[in-house]
């Protein structure tokens, strides 16, 4: 047990001491594909999962130590639909749509590894209908502000994973990323 914490703690300190370079220069982009788990809207059966994409354009980089951190400026767009149906008494089905812009701040802890935290202002657009004792739905839209905090680890130089937690479609995001 006691060569595990070392080991542990070696490696720990190992990424703190490595020098890593910013994953996204100045002109680099890269694009998430995600699907969503919790989403705020609507309590009833998924049929279609909250699915995104986002852009990420690298704006200005090389802000910290001259080597790392980066500001990116991107767009997301994020949908769910959802059904139920109550034996005997009718159905729900309604659908949401997100669609919005977004400023991030990236920073490198480790080789292959980016971590970013921002802010997105979004646009969402929602539609529900039942058929249940007369009443027919309810139509909505309006404006977003959103905080997200997320991370990409790289496999190659071009294709990884992401995780994004926030306030938008849905509250957790689990996906593939592509540099461009």
């Amino acid at each position: 047990m006691k060569k595990f914490v070392l080991a542990a703690v070696a490696f720990i300190a190992s990424l703190g001491a490595a020098q890593a370079q910013d994953l996204f220069s100045k002109g680099e982009s890269a694009l998430n594909i995600g699907i969503g788990i919790g989403h705020s809207y609507g309590g009833y059966g998924v049929s279609i999962p909250p699915l995104s994409v986002a852009y990420d354009y690298s704006l200005v980089s090389n802000l910290i130590n001259g080597n790392n951190g980066a500001i990116t400026l991107g767009a997301y767009g994020a949908y769910t639909s959802t059904s139920y149906r109550y034996d005997g008494f009718g159905s729900i089905t309604g659908s949401h749509t997100v669609i919005g812009a977004r400023g991030m701040f990236h920073y490198q802890f480790a080789p292959k590894l980016d971590t970013y935290a921002g802010l997105m202002l979004g646009y969402h657009i929602a539609s529900y209908s039942s058929n249940i004792n007369g009443y027919t739905g309810i139509s909505g839209s309006g404006i977003d502000l959103g905080v997200i905090l997320g991370a990409r680890y790289f496999f190659t130089d071009r294709v990884g994973i992401f995780t994004e937690l926030g306030y938008s479609l849905p509250y957790w995001n689990l996906g593939v990323t592509f540099r461009l």
